[in-house]
């Protein structure tokens, strides 16, 4: 029973992240750009953009079991396109 209440837990907390990535949609910068975002608004979207992608990331690298090298190089891949930079 607590494996089901973990798993539909995850699914949805997965789900929310899956939906919110800048990766699948726009880059971070891009978004920023079609905003108009400067100064302090800039770097306050760009910051949580960046957490948000990080994030995305690391669960993606997770579902993949991917460890070490591969892990490091996924999870770098999947933020440069995320941040597009």
């Amino acid at each position: 029973m607590i494996r089901i209440i973990t798993a539909v837990v995850a699914t949805v907390a997965l789900t929310s992240v899956y939906a919110t990535s800048p990766s699948f949609a726009q880059s971070c910068k891009d978004e920023a750009q079609a905003k108009k975002l400067a100064g302090a608004a800039l770097k306050s979207f760009m910051t949580k953009c960046e957490r948000e992608a990080q994030t995305s990331c690391d669960t993606k690298a997770g579902a993949k079991k991917l460890a070490g090298a591969a892990k490091n190089s996924f999870t770098k891949k999947c933020l440069t396109e995320a941040v597009g930079g």
